[in-house]
């Protein structure tokens, strides 16, 4: 498997220094919040693209995503978000990363629409993604915790651009067991993203192994030869340790897990 950090575990770090920090505790590849309050966003131009190109090449660590925050089932404006889809796509293929992650957001409308509307935005994206050689990945995450309910929007999209990230919180939360939620994801799964928490209703994130998730079970059933992402959520807890300091057992941890 191969080894990514999400940059939201260092919010507002320059992108020198995340490269260096990817570099120094061996991680493969880093997934970049794309977000106005960070380093990298939509609104960069070329030389600034080019420039995190070149930082990571130095560094010889992969940019794997760029996680946006585009709401796919969300009600709004339909132009919009069709526009803010496109570009992510196109950030994602200027910085040479594989991935563009998204949101469901639905919970402002029924199952039925919010599948719909979703499964619809996705797949009016698809080709552009295949074009630029892009991947889109829906997250479970809010309205679409579960494998099950991810699975089917991206089941009915049914286009090889557009696919699945399996965060292990929000399934475990609604107590889908991850052999279930697998088997949803897994003929879409493009990542998955770890973490760990104390419990279901402490999720102050901590170092991978120090909390309650079932990491090894869900490594287990992950593609030999596919990313696993450590999104440490430091940005909604500055309280919570910083992850420059355990970033490399980190990465031991889930070492370990896969030798298991």
């Amino acid at each position: 498997m191969k080894f990514a950090f999400s940059t939201l575990g260092v919010p507002g770090t320059p992108v020198p220094d995340v490269a260096a920090l990817a570099a120094s505790t061996g991680w493969h590849g880093v997934e970049l919040r794309t977000h106005p309050e960070e380093p990298v966003s939509l609104t960069m131009g070329t030389r600034e693209r080019a420039a995190v190109v070149d930082e990571f090449a130095r560094a010889g660590v992969e940019i794997v995503t760029v996680a946006g925050y585009a709401q796919v089932a969300a009600a709004g404006d339909e132009a919009a978000i069709g526009e803010e889809l496109v570009e992510l796509l196109w950030l994602a293929r200027d910085l040479g990363a594989s991935f563009v992650r998204v949101f469901p957001g639905g919970g402002d409308q029924s199952r039925e629409t919010a599948d719909a509307t979703a499964a619809r935005r996705l797949a009016a994206a698809a080709e552009t993604a295949g074009d630029l050689g892009v991947r889109i990945l829906l997250e479970t995450h809010d309205s679409h915790r579960t494998g099950a309910a991810v699975s089917r929007i991206v089941g009915r999209v049914g286009h090889k651009h557009v696919g699945a990230m399996w965060d292990v919180l929000h399934p475990w939360l609604e107590e889908e067991p991850p052999v279930t939620t697998h088997a949803a994801l897994g003929p879409y799964l493009g990542c998955v993203q770890v973490k760990d928490v104390a419990s279901a209703v402490d999720l102050t994130p901590l170092p991978l192994g120090a909390g309650t998730l079932p990491l090894g079970e869900c490594l287990a059933l992950a593609d030999d030869d596919g990313w696993v992402c450590w999104e440490y959520e430091k940005r909604w807890y500055p309280d919570a340790p910083e992850l420059p300091e355990i970033l490399a057992a980190g990465r031991g941890y889930l070492e370990s897990l896969v030798r298991s």
